[in-house]
Order: structure tokens, then sequence, then C-alpha cells
């Protein structure tokens, strides 16, 4: 059973994306809560794939 609320779980395609570039989750999994929060958020918001890509390219910068 998970302990994150349906309001902070990962959108599937933000977490499909992110297993795709294990160095892209590690790096959130470091971010201050608040951050995560944050690209979770603009994640939900992505209206197309590459917008997804986006977010997950973010933590790559």
């Amino acid at each position: 059973m998970s302990n994150m609320s349906p309001e902070s779980e990962l959108p599937v395609g933000f977490g499909l994306a992110m297993a795709q570039r294990p160095e892209a989750m590690e790096r959130f999994a470091a971010l201050p809560e608040t951050e995560r929060e944050a690209l979770v958020e603009r994640a939900r918001n992505a209206r197309s794939r590459q917008e997804m890509r986006s977010c997950v390219d973010q933590l790559l910068k």
C-alpha cells in the first residue's frame, strides 16, 4: 500500500519518462519536497508528450 496521497502521486507519463532516464529520477528524488510538488504539478498540467518530456529534461539541466 502506498503512503502517497492521490494529489502527490506522479502522473503516469511523467513516471514512465523518468524511468527511461534514471539520472532524472535520481535528481527528482533529491529535490526538496516543494520543488518536487511543483514539478509534479507542471507534469500534471502538460498537454502533450513533448511538454511531459520537457518536465523530465528540466531535471537534467
